[in-house]
């Protein structure tokens, strides 16, 4: 069984503060198991109090729903999904979860071969800029936020390419 180890976690927050600061944005970084349960959290310095709430949130949102449906590739398309289908069930469900439910931008889930071995989340700046933050930073890390082995239906790639399309991210493709 594959898994992520602390030292994966700190490069992976090491690429993120570095192009966070580039970008001369404050965040937080969270890191979950596929089960959800926190690896690792850091708070930049002068990212806001909320932030490392929201970026654990994220990423236990990713995972939780990544593990459900191959749906469900980042945090933008379940933003989308709960918007067009049920905008209250995505209150609900974080309430049920206690906060822990958040669809934004700026988590993926992370895979090793086919594995769903956890799952990212940052917070702190606007959810397009965490989207770039978390892209470069699992870029330099090797993490991959799809399975080695793409089984995904066809009507479920078109799907989120759909929904790519309708927030304005028209050039990513599943």
């Amino acid at each position: 069984m594959a898994r992520i180890t602390i030292s994966e976690c700190r490069a992976f927050m090491i690429a993120v503060t570095a192009k966070a600061e580039s970008m001369g944005v404050p965040v937080s970084i969270a890191v979950v198991g596929p089960e959800g349960n926190l690896i690792a959290l850091e708070r930049m310095d002068e990212a806001g109090f909320i932030t490392p709430d929201t970026a654990r949130a994220k990423a236990y949102t990713a995972a939780a729903f990544r593990s459900m449906s191959p749906r469900f590739t980042d945090g933008l398309v379940i933003q989308q999904w709960f918007k067009e289908r049920n905008p209250q069930m995505l209150a609900n469900a974080s309430v049920f979860t206690n906060g822990l439910v958040v669809a934004s931008g700026g988590c993926a889930p992370i895979f090793k071969g086919n594995e769903m071995v956890g799952a990212y989340g940052i917070s702190g700046a606007t959810g397009d800029q965490d989207e770039v933050i978390g892209q470069y930073a699992r870029a330099q890390v090797g993490w991959s936020a799809t399975p080695a082995e793409d089984n995904t239906p066809e009507s479920v790639k078109q799907h989120i390419n759909d929904i790519y399309s309708r927030v304005g991210l028209a050039d990513r493709k599943l």
